[in-house]
């Protein structure tokens, strides 16, 4: 039996433990013990009833919970894997030839805070944002060659900049299994590269696929403006169902060169297609009108409480600018990934730019992360992703 750190809660705070929310914060415990991070801890009630178990964290958010009163023990940490893994199968996500990408482990969602795993087509990408589950990364190796067996030709650590950012913990990246540096992968018919080590995230916007397939179900004919477009996912995807012509628009030189090389793999014609390295809030205030699709999928603006207004202020300006470039029956996908700005501030925010721009808008979806990172329904913070495909007359 493992000895774990007894951590006990002031008489009250047990509530949202008990409503299976995984984060504890600081103030919710009687007494803070000397820990350090990553370091395993009993959650008990101020009457010594066991809670659950988690990581210790140095911060205001103390301890992240993986497990509510089952202690972990045995094959604890595989059947989490096994049962992310039948989410993703239940969905469709996997086996499918024609999407051979997708989260497998999406952090809260998946019982496992601070924990993403992602699958590029037999090499797993896991990135780690806490000490404790990062300390786990050789165990969740072996959980995930008995997972996928043969399947499996590669795991990458690329739990570096996002612990440094998290935590000031010291790591670096590298491969686990395997040593399979890059990866292609396929998503509804279109081909992207992945490029697990130097690119954004954990190579690839895997939140985005159910999106992509939308723009390019009404991409037919139509002249697209693709901004922050990373390695050009939307892009790829409208020229793939028969865009007219699309503009790739990224501040980033390797997102570019990026777009560019999935532009050749899927043998696209250059004429009918742009890459432009310049910042694309500076690239709206320039255009012209008579765009009929615009895609605004900008990086979170915030990261911080004290940087929502900043984010606010900056996704007016972007999406006033496409509201007013887009032609009469013009469709705008835009997107926040920032996680303290919630749906009701975003839309209210676009609501604000349309008035601004003096054009008759109407919401046509609400749009958000697909089922392979599932929210759960105790921790609706986990929902970061709020995105609005609007009808502008």
């Amino acid at each position: 039996m493992t000895n774990y750190h007894q951590l006990s809660l002031r008489q009250g705070k047990e509530q949202p433990v008990k409503r299976f929310h995984p984060w504890i914060f600081s103030g919710a415990i009687q007494k803070m013990p000397k820990l350090n991070g990553g370091e395993l801890v009993e959650v008990v009630s101020w009457q010594g009833e066991v809670l659950g178990y988690g990581f210790f964290e140095t911060g205001s958010l103390a301890v992240k919970l993986f497990s509510f009163g089952e202690e972990p023990v045995g094959d604890f940490w595989l059947n989490k894997f096994q049962q992310a893994l039948r989410l993703r199968e239940v969905n469709g996500l996997t086996p499918d030839h024609d999407n051979n990408a997708y989260r497998l482990i999406f952090s809260e969602g998946d019982g496992m805070p601070g924990l993403i795993v992602d699958f590029y087509n037999g090499t797993a990408v896991l990135q780690a944002n806490s000490i404790g589950m990062y300390s786990m990364r050789q165990h969740f190796t072996e959980c995930l060659q008995r997972l996928y067996g043969q399947q499996l030709k590669a795991v990458y650590d690329k739990s570096g900049e996002t612990l440094r950012k998290q935590t000031g913990y010291e790591t670096f990246d590298g491969f686990l299994f395997g040593n399979n540096a890059t990866n292609v992968i396929n998503e509804h018919g279109c081909t992207y590269k992945v490029d697990l080590i130097a690119g954004q995230k954990t190579g690839f916007f895997l939140d985005q696929r159910d999106s992509r397939k939308l723009v390019a179900q009404h991409a037919k004919g139509k002249k697209i403006l693709n901004t922050y477009c990373y390695s050009g996912g939307f892009s790829i995807a409208a020229l793939k169902a028969g865009a007219q012509l699309v503009h790739s628009v990224d501040s980033s030189k390797k997102a570019i060169q990026l777009t560019e090389e999935n532009l050749r793999l899927n043998g696209f014609d250059p004429l009918i297609h742009q890459c432009i390295a310049i910042d694309a809030m500076q690239y709206l205030d320039q255009i012209t009108p008579g765009w009929e699709l615009i895609i605004l999928d900008p990086p979170a603006f915030a990261k911080h409480v004290s940087q929502r207004h900043k984010a606010l202020t900056a996704y007016r300006h972007i999406n006033r600018e496409a509201i007013k470039n887009l032609a009469p029956g013009g469709l705008l996908f835009t997107f926040s990934c920032s996680q303290v700005v919630d749906s009701g501030q975003f839309e209210s925010i676009v609501m604000a730019s349309a008035i601004e721009a003096g054009r008759q808008v109407k919401i046509i979806r609400h749009l958000g992360h697909p089922a392979d990172h599932p929210v759960s329904i105790f921790h609706p913070e986990g929902a970061y992703l709020k995105g609005l495909m609007l009808y502008v007359e």
